[in-house]
């Protein structure tokens, strides 16, 4: 990727010329595009996406290579960054915006309240994030309608994927994760995931080199002790014993077979028959109930 001034979007502007950094970007780029193109994500001629942008590490990695897509022809939608502040002690309300503008990408910023309203239905001690999300969710989905966009774009990368995987599987008891495109309950959004296949190792080298000005995540104060920061450190630890395990663990998700699991939902096994036991002509089937 060859860029000067003059051919890239300014989130790019002063971007590492190490070949280090260049392998990074083409590589988190190549990612995002297969996940676009496999995933369908782009539905109709007048696609606008709602771009949620936190602060974080991933929300800037998104936020660039869409718009790295979109410079070089590769995406034909219009694009609208969207932060809710949601009333966090502590959360800088002016770094975001001075970031998007100094950038010259559409935004739109919104505060709601919602840290408030946690924080009086949570009793002490739990974890503030399922109604902390919910409340987000809902949000953004108003926030999006009332802009025009038909996909809500969040910036969950594979590792996000991974852990929701083993969460479900360790608690929730069912075999699920975060799809890389979903349609919302009331059927008139997308949630896109671009992020699917990029690790999120690769989204923070990738922010920390741009210099993009990061807001932790942990403002809240209820990160510690999460079922999440739990299954994250079992994966870092298979990871360091053996390298590359992620990456098969995600090939598995999409790799799954209905016929090896036991989901009778998914997979006919009562009528599952044997060559032999095949119905002949004038055979009125077993004479006794299976």
């Amino acid at each position: 990727m060859s860029d000067t001034l003059d051919d890239i979007h300014p989130l790019f502007h002063g971007a590492p010329q190490s070949t280090e950094f260049r392998k990074l970007r083409k590589r988190i780029v190549r990612h995002v595009r297969e996940a676009v193109e496999q995933y369908g994500m782009i539905q109709g001629r007048n696609a606008r996406w709602l771009v949620c942008l936190s602060g974080g590490k991933d929300s800037y990695t998104l936020l660039a290579v869409l718009y790295e897509l979109k410079w070089r022809g590769l995406l034909s939608v219009d694009l609208l960054a969207c932060n809710l502040d949601q009333g966090q002690p502590g959360f800088p309300a002016s770094v975001l915006p001075e970031f998007l503008e100094r950038m010259g990408v559409p935004h739109r910023i919104e505060y709601q309240n919602t840290y408030s309203i946690v924080m009086d239905k949570v009793p002490h001690g739990r974890t503030y994030c399922a109604l902390c999300s919910r409340l987000r969710r809902g949000n953004l989905y108003r926030i999006a309608r009332e802009e025009g966009c038909n996909a809500v774009v969040l910036g969950h990368h594979r590792d996000d994927i991974l852990e929701t995987f083993f969460m479900n599987l360790f608690h929730g008891g069912r075999l699920a994760t975060m799809p890389p495109k979903l349609v919302n309950e009331e059927g008139d959004l997308f949630l896109l995931r671009p992020l699917a296949h990029v690790a999120e190792q690769d989204c923070e080298r990738f922010a920390r080199a741009m210099n993009y000005p990061i807001i932790p995540c942990d403002l809240c104060g209820s990160q510690d002790g999460l079922q999440r920061q739990q299954v994250k450190q079992i994966l870092d630890g298979w990871e360091r014993n053996s390298p590359g395990r992620r990456q098969v663990m995600f090939r598995a998700l999409m790799n799954a077979r209905p016929s090896h699991l036991l989901d009778p939902k998914l997979w006919d096994f009562a009528g599952l028959t044997l060559k032999d036991d095949a119905p002949q002509q004038g055979d009125d089937g077993p004479l006794w109930p299976l």
